[in-house]
């Protein structure tokens, strides 16, 4: 009896400690939870620009730790796939914590759209996806009941099948033009893409197309016209994947007039700026002091909430 509670006791004065609390705030980072800040508008109107959210770090297995800031990796890659312990995949319609495979030390948070085998046509305000597992229209309609199914080169496809289930995904550019036609820009200047064009002979006109690879997942942005994702720079392969957004814990607008109208930082939100400032010119000195007087508010309706759950409703703000 004296050992347990010599044993409890020693625990205790070693988690007291500043060396105890340390190794155990960095064991919840590297293995339980970690904090995340939402920093531009591309999952607007799911999760906002001022969302601090927990993600659950073994939701898909155990990434291996990365020392924090400075997102060196802590232990060596044994498995070749990103993670201490293998874990489940991400699903479709996941909301996904990742690493972008262009620059490795960032991190995303984006929709899992498809998965390993599906594939895409991508074309202006449409996504249409083929699972490569739902191969009739009934195995579909279970699915996804209220899809929108297409027959284009012998296959079914599924029309944008995930706004119907989640009302933040959207088309809402903050800029003259949309994703569709970034995209044809960039193809023509040989700026890289990652869909290639295709003819479709039904349609009578060219979408960009993609097959997702074995074990990688194909991440977009519920504001689809304002995201810089897989579209652009590729699948997620699982060796990126870090986890998955749990609970919002606070939601502050803390974005300056500047930053939101003439879009300082990359993250012009004009939207926003419309509903605070309805009967006024957004060029103005009288809008910006509009905005003034709610920049740094909190949104209370989002705090506390679980991104499970929050995702299927109105978007609130």
């Amino acid at each position: 009896m004296r050992s347990i509670q010599s044993f409890f006791k020693g625990v205790y004065r070693f988690s007291s400690s500043w060396t105890g609390t340390i190794i155990i705030v960095l064991m919840l980072i590297f293995f339980v939870a970690q904090s995340f800040v939402i920093p531009s508008g591309s999952m607007k109107r799911t999760q906002l620009i001022g969302d601090f959210l927990f993600a659950k770090k073994f939701a898909y297995g155990i990434p291996i730790p990365h020392l924090p800031w400075l997102e060196i990796p802590l232990l060596p890659d044994f498995q070749g796939n990103g993670h201490l312990i293998e874990g489940p995949r991400p699903k479709r319609e996941d909301i996904v914590i990742f690493r972008n495979p262009q620059t490795p030390k960032r991190h995303y948070v984006k929709r899992c759209v498809a998965v390993g085998g599906d594939e895409l046509l991508y074309d202006n305000k449409k996504l249409y996806i083929h699972f490569h597992d739902l191969t009739d229209e009934t195995s579909i309609k279970q699915v996804y009941p209220h899809a929108e199914i297409i027959r284009l080169r012998d296959k079914l496809w599924v029309v944008n099948p995930y706004m119907h289930k989640y009302p933040g995904i959207q088309y809402k550019p903050e800029y003259q033009g949309n994703s569709f036609m970034l995209m044809v820009q960039s193809y023509r200047m040989n700026r890289g893409i990652d869909m290639k064009p295709v003819e479709i002979e039904e349609l009578g006109k060219t979408l960009f197309y993609k097959k997702v690879e074995p074990d990688h997942y194909y991440m977009v942005g519920d504001n689809r016209d304002n995201s810089n994702d897989s579209r652009f720079w590729g699948s997620v392969p699982y060796a990126n994947i870090v986890g998955k957004p749990w609970l919002i814990y606070m939601s502050l607008e803390f974005r300056s007039y500047d930053w939101v109208y003439r879009g300082i930082g990359g993250n012009r939100d004009h939207d926003k700026l419309s509903r605070v400032c309805s009967y006024v010119d957004l060029d103005s000195k009288a809008c910006e002091d509009l905005w003034n007087r709610q920049r740094y508010t909190v949104r209370w309706g989002r705090v506390g909430r679980a991104i499970d759950t929050i995702q299927l409703e109105e978007p609130i703000e």
